[in-house]
């Protein structure tokens, strides 16, 4: 079933044991999630929490996400539960201080990036990156979904971020790898050659150069693969710190007997193992830079551009918590920005932005329309519209952009919610009512006898 140059290498490495790994690799994924604390205080039914993350949970089985409109709105994710192990780490290396700007260079599908944007809070800058177009889309909609604000999705190659002297606190490189750890997969094992072991190594190494003076002097990288390949983890960590003025950072995991310290010539790692934690494969370290090259910033002057109006800052004051300094129009559209002015032109006029904070609204002529943006945000304020609760059944057909059989109370913009979380808008004409979920994130199941599909114990699975 697996490579015979993969059996070959681990049957000699340190830490693992080969004939109980390839026996879990052959055993179902665990299934597990992280809970948006800032939409949803309750935790899966039957679960039980991940060890190292404060809102990670396990799950008795996988249900149908797609299904469950509580993951449209953004109250959860779907997250592997050995890379929750972010949070660990963070909290040990960097702390949560103010006004933290952070980057995650390799971020789609989003999953660690809603992570760190609630970690950060709310005086916290992240860059969330992905080079492929295709995929910084699916990264832009993940984030959406997880209505933070605190964001800027970006598509660059990490050699244009390198470019920003001096200016993150803490970079994270989650890089592309041979995904050993993902051999549950029977696509990860065919895709796996030992030359491409190779290829990922030389590649994880330009990564981490052309990202290197971005980072600001004693602020912190963690590199992460979901690889057990020593020429992808450890020892491309030796090399970093071989051509930088870097030191290792240990983390204490003597609570977390399952996740083994790896150490090389001087530096640590923390390695997942299937057989031995109740996750994927996952390898993690951390790295201070003790010396570099100061910030090198211009002021931008382009704020009186963007400039919103009286109208423009009434509406986004009467529909939201976002402070009016963080307001400027682009357009016509009303947009609250994830950072101060002066940070946010600098990083749009050297980065390709896919996304930044929230669209609040659009003007037309006299009116403003609210976004989608908007209603998943959790700076929208909640008196700001009437509310339709709808039951499974409905929210199902709204999310699906059914034509609108059922009615509201008000006339114009209503906001429509599920167990009590926003799930977008609709417009009641008089005459008739108009479905605004995103087309293109619409979902295309059919939904026929749907209480069949999704088991009971998931409807209610929050308690």
């Amino acid at each position: 079933m697996f490579p015979a140059d993969f059996i070959k290498r681990i049957s000699s490495q340190k830490h693992i044991i080969p004939a109980t790994l390839l026996k879990a690799l052959q055993e179902p994924s665990p299934v597990s999630l992280r809970v948006n604390r800032a939409k949803w205080s309750k935790q899966p039914l039957n679960s039980e929490p991940v060890p190292w993350c404060s809102t990670g949970y396990y799950l008795p089985y996988r249900p149908a996400y797609t299904l469950d409109p509580l993951f449209h709105s953004g109250c959860y994710y779907p997250q592997e539960a050995s890379s929750m192990f972010l949070e660990k780490v963070l909290r040990t290396a960097a702390g949560f201080g103010e006004n933290l700007k952070v980057l995650d260079l390799c971020a789609s599908p989003g999953g660690k990036s809603t992570h760190i944007s609630g970690l950060i809070g709310p005086t916290g800058l992240l860059i969330s990156n992905e080079v492929i177009r295709a995929r910084a889309s699916v990264l832009a909609e993940t984030l959406t979904k997880w209505g933070s604000g605190n964001v800027m999705v970006t598509q660059n190659d990490p050699s244009v971020l390198g470019r920003l002297t001096g200016y993150f606190d803490l970079i994270l490189v989650d890089a592309p790898c041979s995904g050993e750890g993902m051999f549950r997969s029977s696509a990860a094992v065919l895709e796996w050659s030992l030359e491409n072991t190779g290829h990922c190594s030389v590649r994880q190494k330009r990564i981490l150069m052309e990202i290197w003076p971005a980072l600001k002097e004693n602020g912190i990288l963690v590199y992460s693969t979901c690889t057990f390949n020593p020429g992808e983890n450890e020892e491309n960590i030796q090399w970093l710190l071989s051509r930088n003025m870097a030191e290792c950072i240990r983390i204490d995991v003597n609570e977390y007997p399952g996740i083994y310290e790896i150490t090389h010539h001087g530096i640590y790692g923390y390695g997942f193992y299937p057989d031995k934690v109740k996750g994927e494969g996952f390898f993690i370290s951390v790295v201070r830079k003790t010396s570099g090259e100061a910030s090198r910033r211009f002021r931008s002057q382009r704020m009186a551009d963007y400039k919103p109006g009286k109208s423009d800052l009434a509406i986004a004051a009467e529909w939201t918590d976002i402070p009016s300094d963080r307001i400027l129009k682009r357009g016509d559209e009303i947009v609250a920005i994830p950072s101060d002015p002066e940070d946010y032109f600098y990083l749009f006029q050297n980065l390709k932005v896919v996304k930044s904070g929230t669209k609040i609204a659009v003007r037309r002529k006299h009116d403003y329309v609210p976004t989608h943006e908007l209603a998943l945000s959790i700076q929208m304020k909640d008196e700001a519209f009437p509310v339709r609760e709808l039951d499974l059944a409905k929210a199902l057909s709204y999310l699906r952009r059914d034509s609108l059989n059922w009615q509201v109370k008000s006339k114009g913009w209503n906001l429509v919610k599920y167990k009590g979380v926003n799930l977008g808008f609709v417009n009641n004409l008089g005459n008739r009512m108009n479905n605004y979920f995103p087309v293109e994130w619409r979902i295309r199941l059919d939904i026929t006898g749907v209480s069949k599909i999704l088991p009971v114990a998931w409807k209610d699975a929050f308690v």
